[in-house]
């Protein structure tokens, strides 16, 4: 982006509010908010996105920036009475980054800016504290020295390691101020050698470094992967906050800690969150040392206790939401560091927005917004089984709730390359780093022996939905030797299956059994929400979506091929079948028929093939629309190549080589054979499937539409309410439907005329070519309905095969951003929707009264119904299980858009 000369790129904490958190960020943007509250904030200034983004594109920043930030530093060092880094009482400034969206610990924060060889004498005689001026310095060269200058950190930890060995004590707060003294020379030597260079002592030099490191953090590749994993825009850029040093590791009176305002694990009202005395925030987060529950600061500082007890109320009714919270103890003075709308699990998330409806913050209409078909997908996953036998090998703390399984690993590195291989794997470390994020979202969980609910592992692990368990200090995890030894001595080697339960902290050894989520059990029917000993999170999964069902105005329906999963997805809520694939009729037993059909030399035995699929074609219909009786079913004619009923080519080869070696009987097997050879496309796909089939075998579909027209006379003089209709696949012209149409409606008057039976079905079509896409105007004259076959409208549209091309390049385009996300998981708007949005456009243009839908895999998932809500599309179509999340994100979209009307 250009630079304009009267862009204003720095803003003072007084200028700013939550609303403005595309340009100063989330952090920057809340610290504004809390200093308008008049909450006691630390001074300071924000350094917007915008400057972010022009350092970005340009590799330089602003010309005006320099001149800004010096003026807000001046203004600043004005305020405090003090210069930034100055020898005798030098002002001290934490650099941390703040993009819009949340991304804890993927970019880069240094603290105690403006410390050096001169400032930290000064530092120490103005605290009185020697040990704390000392212990400031080695975690700002730390910091900067892996941050900013690139040192690799883990020379860092092995000096501090050596220097506690040394003396004989296991935590940095053992080591005194002499001690330390040695660390800092220690730490400037690495940097020497690391860098070619000495540690900085200029502070202004020390900032603008440290700004310019956190530019570049945004485009770290952990901060890339974050993005990716969190479908976070690209170009957004973060904004740089500078913010005056308070210090928690002034001794006992003092402290950091991070607060919520409920559970983010279940929702639950209450104190949490985790605190750490004589520390800097960093030390909690990090799970380097394990924190006291925030319940303790009432004993070790009640005056502190209180007023954060005072301010997490305000900061909850002001922002009606959780709010995670970061603050600091300065010798008994509180000071906020950070607040934001906290991060949640699931079951967190559905019980906290009906809380906050029944306390009367919020509205239905926002508690649905509060929520997703994620979140929701994620309740319905299995639990452990509470009465299989198990072993349990140790406990810490429930994280992020789920039950998950899978073999040990202990690096990043391993649990991704197994995960490829097709394990399921449990990450296991001391505690996560950014630098561990590539491994967590390969893991099936993430267990740690550190940490609390506020820590890295901890709130990554939310964010994503991973179950998680942090801090079971019991379990000492050598990641060099690849183990994890239990208190009684048990060892957990590398590959050894664990299970974890993120909703109760158990650890176990092997793998627990699963059952069925209570709220399936819930959807299933086999749990009433208004029952007594109905589960408080299935009573809140049960309002949103009554409320959800209220609202929305796409119908969802089920793709279901049989009675049983019929069945299942009406229990579920479905509204009718949007997709009924008869190919799936023809499998097991009845191959035996589609062969005679395939080998019929005669029209004679063609028609016999034929008359021995109908019965059975009908008997599967009848099943169906009485588990339907009373909602839409829309029939799939056959659709995939004929070839893929015969057996395959090389089992059938083998099979007819050595019968001829053995001088066996192979007569059949080698009509098989040479039908399959006969049948074989370059590309089957792109070739004699779907309607062509129809147009080149001749009563192929009209033994179809009779089982279906049957069936539903059958139904109805059954005192049944069939609603049927009849879809005519891969249609690219508007006369290979018509031609169709016409021999299924003499079918039908045949039918019709035989039973007497007034018969209504309507005949429709499949737009999954780009070609009836664009001439969906035409077709639109011979079809009642359409159903958008996404997975084939992608493919085509793309120009790749999906079985092929996920396993093959799929992942280096996620990688390389190519692909936000893979376009057979979310509808490509761009494309595959602009052409979905035009066929709708002209659909109606010549039918206005035209039924419209959508029955690929995009039908389940929660963006692409939003997307289908906006271009207007009277319903989805989805696997059963899908059903709810459809129903959750139906619901949610006609409330978003009834809200941006309103605006």
């Amino acid at each position: 982006m250009s630079e304009n000369n009267d862009q204003k790129f720095v803003y003072d904490f007084t200028e700013g509010n939550r609303d403005l958190k595309d340009l100063l960020g989330g952090k920057g943007a809340n610290l504004a908010e809390m200093t308008n509250l008049g909450l006691p904030v630390p001074p300071g200034f924000t350094i917007t996105t915008e400057a972010c983004k022009v350092y970005l594109e340009s590799g330089s920043e602003p010309a005006a920036l320099r001149d800004e930030v010096s003026a807000h530093l001046d203004a600043l060092e004005r305020r405090m009475g003090k210069r930034l880094g100055q020898a005798d009482d030098p002002l001290l400034v934490s650099v941390r980054s703040g993009a819009k969206f949340s991304m804890p610990g993927m970019m880069d924060t240094v603290l105690n800016i403006g410390l050096s060889d001169e400032s930290v004498a000064g530092l120490a005689r103005q605290a009185g504290n020697g040990r704390f001026a000392w212990d400031s310095y080695r975690r700002l060269i730390q910091m900067f020295g892996k941050t900013v200058l690139g040192v690799d950190g883990e020379l860092f930890e092995e000096a501090l390691d050596e220097a506690k060995a040394a003396k004989g004590v296991a935590s940095d707060t053992d080591l005194g101020a002499a001690d330390l003294q040695r660390v800092v020379e220690h730490f400037k030597k690495i940097v020497k050698t690391g860098t070619g260079r000495d540690f900085p002592q200029d502070p202004r030099e020390q900032m603008d470094l440290a700004i310019q490191a956190v530019f570049n953090s945004w485009n770290t590749d952990r901060a890339k992967l974050y993005r990716r994993q969190e479908r976070i825009p690209g170009d957004l850029g973060t904004a740089v906050n500078i913010c005056s040093m308070v210090f928690g590791n002034l001794g006992p009176d003092s402290g950091t800690g991070v607060a919520f305002t409920r559970d983010p694990a279940s929702g639950h009202e209450g104190v949490y969150g985790d605190y750490l005395q004589n520390a800097q925030g960093e030390d909690v987060v990090a799970g380097i040392r394990n924190t006291v529950p925030l319940a303790d600061l009432e004993s070790i500082d009640k005056a502190s206790y209180d007023q954060l007890m005072e301010i997490m109320n305000t900061l909850e009714t002001h922002y009606k939401d959780l709010c995670d919270i970061e603050f600091t103890i300065e010798r008994g003075h509180l000071w906020m560091l950070q607040t934001r709308v906290g991060k949640r699990t699931a079951g967190a998330a559905f019980r906290i927005a009906t809380q906050l409806v029944d306390q009367g913050l919020i509205d239905e209409a926002e508690a649905l917004q509060r929520v997703n078909g994620a979140q929701l997908a994620q309740l319905m996953f299995p639990k452990f089984d509470e009465a299989a036998k198990v072993d349990q090998i140790g406990r810490g703390i429930a994280a992020s709730p789920g039950a998950a399984v899978g073999k040990a690993v202990f690096d990043s590195y391993t649990a991704v390359k197994w995960s490829r291989s097709g394990e399921k794997v449990i990450l296991i470390r001391r505690e996560t780093n950014p630098d561990d994020l590539d491994g967590m979202i390969a893991a099936e969980g993430i267990l740690t022996s550190r940490g609390g609910k506020t820590s890295h592992a901890a709130v990554v692990a939310r964010g994503m939905g991973k179950t998680c368990v942090c801090g079971a200090e019991e379990l000492e995890v050598d990641t060099k030797r690849r183990r994890m030894t239990t208190a009684d001595g048990q060892v957990v080697e590398e590959g050894d299956v664990v299970s974890i339960d993120g909703s109760t902290g158990k650890v176990y050894l092997g793998e627990v059994p699963v059952v069925p989520s209570p709220v399936v059990e819930y959807f299933e029917g086999r749990m009433h929400a208004g029952a007594d000993d109905a589960d408080e999170l299935v009573q809140a999964v049960h309002r949103i979506m009554a409320y959800a069902d209220r609202v929305r105005r796409l119908r969802v329906r089920a793709n279901a091929d049989n009675a049983e999963d019929a069945n299942r997805a009406r229990r579920f809520g479905a509204q009718g079948i949007g997709l009924c694939r008869t190919e799936h009729m023809f499998l097991g037993e009845r191959r035996q028929y589609v062969e005679r059909l395939i080998l019929a030399d005669t029209d004679t035995e063609r028609d016999e093939a034929l008359e021995a699929l109908l019965p059975l074609q009908k008997t599967d219909f009848v099943e169906l629309f009485e588990a339907m009786d009373g909602l839409p079913v829309t029939v799939r004619l056959l659709d995939p190549p004929l070839h893929e009923f015969l057996p395959d080519i090389t089992e059938l080869s083998v099979r007819v080589a050595l019968a001829e070696s053995r001088k066996e009987p192979h007569e059949n097997d080698l009509r098989l054979l040479q039908a399959v050879h006969r049948l074989h496309e370059q590309n089957p796909m792109l070739g004699l499937r779907g309607v062509r089939l129809g147009l080149v075998i001749p009563g192929l579909f009209t033994m179809q539409v009779r089982a279906i027209a049957e069936a539903t006379a059958q139904r109805i003089d059954a005192k049944g309410d069939p609603r049927v209709e009849i879809m005519i696949p891969l249609v690219g012209t508007v006369q290979e439907l018509e031609i169709v149409r016409e021999e299924a409606e003499q079918v039908i008057a045949e039918v019709r005329a035989r039973t007497g039976v007034d018969l209504k079905l309507a005949l429709g079509t499949m737009i999954e070519l780009p070609r009836a896409a664009v001439t969906a105007g035409q077709i639109a004259e011979a079809a009642e309905f359409f159903s958008f076959g996404t997975n084939d409208l992608t493919q085509t549209v793309w120009g790749f095969s999906r079985d092929d091309v996920e396993a093959s390049f799929f992942t280096a385009y996620l990688e390389k951003g190519i692909f936000g996300v893979s376009p057979f998981e979310t509808i490509d708007k761009d494309g595959v929707g602009a052409l979905v949005r035009s066929a709708v456009e002209a659909g109606r243009a010549t039918r206005p009264d035209i039924k419209l839908g959508v029955c690929g895999e995009h039908g389940g998932d929660p963006e692409s119904v939003h997307f289908f809500h906006e271009v207007g599309l009277d319903y989805v179509s989805c696997s059963p299980f899908r059903i709810p999340v459809a129903r959750l994100e139906a619901g949610r979209a006609a409330a978003e858009a009834k809200g941006s009307d309103s605006r």
